[in-house]
């Protein structure tokens, strides 16, 4: 399905494993600096070289490049040797003779995506119709995916730092804790059935090889769990809420204002 809509199934097995084993980490989770240099979704210190003046108003901009997943995707050449590049920049291995034996799939099925959402338009209508189909389709496509995706793990109080616990004392990270902690849930069963439960990522990330369809029924326990053991569960009622409290936490993290010890007085 992944490729039918203009991914890979095998590019996107690389970089959400690392995304799973490496959640909100700035340097390992290839989701959280992937959409670099346009939008910085890691709070990187006031000093970090990934900051620069546009990302102060990075708040109004998030939407129109979100805009441009489809464009990332389609035409990009990791297509040809399925190695991607995040994933590999950590040192996660996928050459294996699994993902060689796909390649010729992996192009090949990119070659028709292409051939039949971007070549067929200029063969049925004129040159600006064509063209205004094709950026109404991957507008739409773009939002679809990238928007609900974002919503995940960048909101307020989200963990951003993981490993900052055990940096700190030795203390080793409990994995299950940060999966919590890095994540959020909205909405419920009917949400989970128009996003493929993409809106449980909470539960998705404890329980990633369980089926989407469960999780309106765990979830309330997880709550509770949670509770009991004083872990952060993020849960937003509506989407709307959880859409709101992404774009207040883009907002502080493109100006660094959560770094400042009163952002009202500069200091």
């Amino acid at each position: 399905g992944a490729d039918f809509i203009g991914g890979s199934k095998w590019l996107w097995i690389e970089q959400h494993w690392t995304h799973h084993a490496y959640t909100n980490h700035s340097e390992k989770d290839p989701d959280s600096y992937g959409a670099e240099p346009m939008l910085l979704f890691n709070d990187y210190p006031l000093d970090h070289p990934a900051r620069t003046f546009m990302h102060k108003f990075q708040v109004l901009f998030y939407a129109p490049v979100m805009a441009g997943y489809w464009i990332s995707s389609v035409f990009n050449p990791q297509i040809l040797d399925l190695n991607q590049r995040g994933a590999a920049s950590i040192g996660m291995r996928f050459d294996n003779d699994f993902v060689v034996r796909r390649r010729k799939w992996a192009v090949a099925l990119r070659l028709l995506y292409i051939a039949t959402n971007i070549v067929t338009p200029f063969l049925h209508h004129d040159w600006k119709t064509a063209i205004f189909h094709i950026v109404i389709m991957s507008i739409s496509e773009s939002w679809t995916l990238s928007l609900p995706f974002s919503l995940s793990h960048n909101f307020v109080n989200a963990d951003r730092d993981p490993t900052a616990h055990f940096r700190k004392t030795g203390e080793q990270v409990c994995w299950f804790k940060s999966q919590v902690e890095t994540s959020c849930t909205y909405g419920g069963a009917i949400s989970g059935y128009l996003t493929g439960g993409l809106n449980f990522q909470v539960e998705h990330h404890l329980f990633p090889r369980m089926s989407s369809a469960w999780y309106p029924y765990i979830a309330p326990k997880v709550r509770e769990i949670c509770e009991k053991h004083g872990v952060e569960y993020a849960y937003y009622p509506w989407v709307h809420q959880n859409f709101i409290s992404t774009m207040k936490y883009m907002h502080a993290a493109g100006n660094g204002s959560n770094w400042l010890e009163n952002p009202y007085t500069g200091n």
